[in-house]
């Protein structure tokens, strides 16, 4: 649609005097944090199926293991659990300032590339990846006739919270619906919906950082006689009396 191209170039150009120093900042932090590339370029897939390279800012370290995310995707895509991420403070894959930048949503900063080149929009259902895509049902696949954003209709109405057939059907209902007024609503939302989301995440840190207390058993312990369970108390004191009462009766024999 000729509107959401005139749209998305008419914000990028507005916001390129904040975009700009906020991207090399970003770029800063990746590099002070690990070495390797600033950007990371992804396949993905987007407007009725179609391939792409999406650009994002690197928040791992290179070569990092992806093999479990698509046993959480998977895990997802076959349950009614919320769209969590895997992130978490103590992912060894993440680099410095990553878990603040994915929270955020910086890290996607550079898809504003992809936008300018057509394969995405500003609004529009997540870029999902090939395996992911792979296993989508038939009907799932209506999300794709749109193309991608940066932000959506999921994002903003409560992303991980929602389960995945939930995103699957905002997209298809975007998909469908998309008008300009709805778009604008929507990027409006989506600094509010960024906000909660680091909130959630900062909490979600500060939760998973506490210690946790355990409390002592003492069950199998000789040394915390008051901790015996009571056949064992009785036995002992009986034992304690039958040596008392041997002891008495050899020392009268002994007389």
């Amino acid at each position: 649609m000729h509107w959401k191209r005139t749209l998305d170039a008419l914000l990028i150009l507005l916001a390129l005097p904040f975009l700009i120093p906020l991207a090399l900042l970003v770029a800063l932090l990746i590099r002070s944090g690990s070495r390797g590339p600033v950007l990371f370029r992804q396949e993905r897939v987007g407007y009725l199926g179609r391939r792409f390279r999406c650009f994002k800012f690197r928040t791992m370290f290179v070569d990092a293991d992806t093999t479990t995310h698509q046993g959480h995707l998977h895990q997802l895509m076959n349950s009614n659990t919320p769209m969590m991420k895997m992130d978490s403070r103590g992912d060894p894959r993440i680099i410095p300032f990553g878990l603040f930048l994915r929270a955020s949503g910086l890290d996607e900063l550079p898809q504003l590339i992809n936008v300018l080149r057509g394969e995405m929009s500003l609004v529009g259902p997540r870029p999902c990846l090939p395996y992911e895509y792979d296993k989508y049902l038939h009907w799932q696949k209506e999300r794709f006739g749109t193309g991608p954003g940066l932000t959506g209709l999921w994002q903003v109405s409560g992303k991980n919270k929602t389960t995945f057939v939930e995103m699957i059907q905002l997209d298809i209902k975007y998909a469908k619906n998309k008008t300009l007024w709805w778009d604008l609503k929507i990027i409006l939302m989506t600094v509010p919906a960024l906000v909660i989301q680091m909130l959630e995440t900062r909490q979600a840190g500060k939760a998973s950082s506490r210690p946790v207390r355990r409390k002592t058993s003492y069950s199998n312990c000789t040394t915390q006689p008051h901790s015996f369970p009571k056949a064992a108390l009785v036995s002992a004191v009986q034992a304690r009396d039958g040596e008392v009462a041997w002891i008495r009766k050899e020392s009268k024999l002994n007389l």
